[in-house]
């Protein structure tokens, strides 16, 4: 995990070198630093990251704004930094591709928490016992989790899924017509229990859903349990609760 490479966009010096200092004592040292989103797409454009961390108010283009072009480049979790602390700003930043929120003030070590979270869950498969798949491929018939190559595949299409949308599906995928709640699924996914948030989860089902549902309002596949949780449906298997 300490080779891994982050790119740390903020307009702010200060920010930026209080992050270099705190992830350089935790180990990390391929960190780059650019102040816009400008700069941070040419960044993604030259290398590879690992990890992005995203402040929200930048000069020219957002971090909001920058995120669905930086998703193009890159499927690498993206941290949003943000003064703005509302229900709204946490789902708008989820929703254009983030994988995490926090606001300002920060703690450092707490960034630091939430980047060694993320990294784990993209360099780790779930330590979920898998059903005996196909050579790793789950399939529920109108999609399929092809988990060695890393793929969601709808009606023979490739869909490209975001690494931890593709984390969730694949537990969810290994464990199907087991119920689990959003804080379960935040730790065995997100391996961070007490950093949980209930968007995180939600929005990330929003995702799947948009991938694998025929009408993701009405939803087949990934349903809601009213007060007990999410499962994955998979006809012909016994019912777990």
């Amino acid at each position: 995990m300490k080779d891994a490479a982050i790119l740390l966009v903020d307009d702010e010096q200060a920010i930026l070198q209080l992050l270099e200092t705190v992830l350089h004592k935790e180990g990390f040292h391929s960190i780059d630093k650019v102040k816009t989103s400008e700069e941070a797409l040419c960044a993604c454009e030259r290398k590879s990251y690992d990890l992005i961390v995203l402040d929200v108010t930048l000069p020219n283009m957002s971090g909001i704004e920058a995120c669905p072009f930086i998703r193009r480049l890159t499927d690498a979790p993206i941290l949003f930094l943000s003064a703005r602390d509302t229900d709204f700003d946490k789902l708008t930043g989820f929703a254009v591709g983030g994988d995490d929120y926090v606001t300002k003030p920060f703690n450092p070590m707490e960034i630091v928490a939430r980047i060694k979270a993320l990294l784990r869950r993209t360099r780790k498969t779930s330590a979920a016992v898998p059903t005996a798949p196909v050579q790793g491929v789950y399939d529920f018939g109108r999609f399929q989790v092809h988990e060695a190559a890393g793929e969601l595949c709808v009606e023979g299409k490739v869909i490209p899924c975001p690494s931890l949308v593709f984390q969730l599906l694949l537990f969810l995928c290994k464990n199907p017509n087991r119920i689990f709640s959003k804080s379960e699924l935040y730790e065995r996914v997100w391996g961070v229990n007490s950093l949980r948030d209930d968007n995180t989860i939600m929005v990330h089902i929003h995702r799947i859903r948009e991938r694998i549902e025929p009408d993701p309002a009405q939803p087949e596949f990934l349903v809601n349990v009213r007060g007990l949780g999410y499962k994955m449906v998979k006809k012909g298997l016994p019912y777990e609760y």
